[in-house]
């Protein structure tokens, strides 16, 4: 096989468990190939988005309200991902890539200590049971987005298998919502990291090369003041 080393190795995308009260990873989920697409779906909270605005006028909203934002942009990724036994030959796989998709799985669905435990709770008599709490899951996509998510749509589509048939080959479709300080509580690890983020993306913003004031369609500053 021929090599390139001076091509740099790329880096892999993955989802990160994390103990949110101790910040100390509990398990690594690297994907095997890097998706070739990554879609995002982004909506502004914007504060006046229901409601008439009266007086004869066919706005959806409060004119006073029009500019303002609720909180951060609600934010979902959707992507593909492929597992791939057959690419990895000099590794044993006796149960085929069924570890890969239990990993997976799991981020979606409590354990079995965490279902006995809400089981005896209820059992007791209790009025009221909280839901079970997860772990803080974190999707990375290079260095410059490491993002708390909760993963919303897990859906598998198994291609081949082995004389067990157990799975060898499956296409994963994956959709996460961001997860930003109106998800989650003051002071949580996540929201920290989500605040991380968002000053990362600020400092990106300002590094792109802006127009001046001859910017086409404004007919010079006239226009902008209110003067043109």
């Amino acid at each position: 096989m021929t090599r390139y080393p001076d091509i740099p190795k790329p880096i892999r995308s993955g989802l990160v468990v994390v103990d949110p009260d101790h910040g100390t990873p509990q398990r690594v989920i690297v994907l095997q190939f890097n998706p070739d697409t990554l879609e995002r779906s982004i909506a502004p909270q914007s504060a006046g988005d229901s409601g008439d605005a009266g007086g004869g006028g066919t706005g959806g909203g409060d004119r006073n309200e029009a500019l303002r934002l609720k909180g951060p942009a609600q934010e979902t990724w959707k992507f593909t991902a492929e597992i791939d036994a057959t690419d990895q030959l000099e590794i044993a796989a006796p149960d085929g890539i069924h570890p890969q998709l239990a990993v997976l799985e799991m981020l979606v669905q409590p354990t079995t200590a965490q279902l006995r435990a809400a089981i005896r709770t209820a059992q007791k008599g209790s009025i009221e049971i909280s839901p079970i709490e997860m772990p803080l899951t974190l999707f990375t996509w290079g260095s410059k987005r490491v993002l708390p998510v909760r993963l919303t749509e897990l859906s598998v589509n198994e291609s081949a298998f082995d004389v067990h048939l157990n799975p060898i080959r499956a296409s994963l479709g994956i959709g996460m919502k961001i997860l930003t300080v109106s998800d989650l509580p003051a002071g949580h690890r996540g929201a920290d990291l989500y605040m991380a983020h968002l000053a990362q993306k600020e400092r990106l913003a300002a590094a792109a090369r802006g127009g001046g004031p001859g910017v086409p369609g404004l007919g010079g500053a006239g226009l902008l003041t209110g003067r043109g």
